[in-house]
């Protein structure tokens, strides 16, 4: 009788957090539920509808908008560019909610699509909107998740890190927004 050969199965795993420095975070959430932090940028306007955004020593974030948006088409338009903060956000929850909970992950991709109109062409002499009825007025994620916990644990994972993600907030919830000329 021939000997059967074993079958090794490898799992690669994303790379991962400090789940030390997680819970230390965590921590100093609780003992602090109140603080806030604030995030900067400067845009640069480059005509033509695109953009470039720096924050701190990284690479800029350029937007454009697609020929029928009269851009260049360049790079993503401001609502991809929100709608990949969102997706962004939502990996990082996944993760540390996934770490907080000792699951391992090994693939994760958020599929996003979003509707959204612009009939009073940027205030620029289109339809009469209230601001409630601009922007998005729909947005739907769908999470890809592998890892090694039940399919009720990851969809767990997925709604917690949904609940507590700071972009998808700022979607769910209005924030005070001031715009001046300086």
């Amino acid at each position: 009788m021939a000997a059967v050969p074993n079958t090794v199965i490898e799992t690669t795993w994303v790379k991962p957090i400090d789940a030390t420095g997680l819970a230390a975070f965590a921590e100093k959430g609780r003992n602090n539920p109140d603080s806030r932090g604030t995030v900067k940028s400067r845009t640069v306007y480059d005509g033509q509808f695109r953009s470039l955004t720096y924050v701190g020593a990284h690479t800029p974030v350029v937007v454009d908008e697609p020929p029928h948006l009269f851009g260049q088409d360049t790079a993503p338009a401001p609502s991809e560019i929100l709608l990949s903060a969102l997706g962004g956000c939502l990996c990082v929850g996944i993760h540390a909610v996934a770490t907080h909970k000792g699951v391992n992950i090994s693939r994760m991709e958020v599929l996003l699509e979003g509707d959204i109109g612009n009939p009073a062409a940027w205030g620029a002499g289109g339809a009469q909107k209230a601001p409630h009825q601009m922007g998005f007025q729909a947005v739907r994620a769908k999470v890809i998740l592998e890892a090694d916990a039940s399919r009720e644990v990851l969809a767990e994972i997925v709604r917690e890190a949904d609940y507590a993600s700071p972009m998808a907030n700022c979607f769910r919830n209005p924030i005070p927004t001031d715009v001046a000329l300086v």
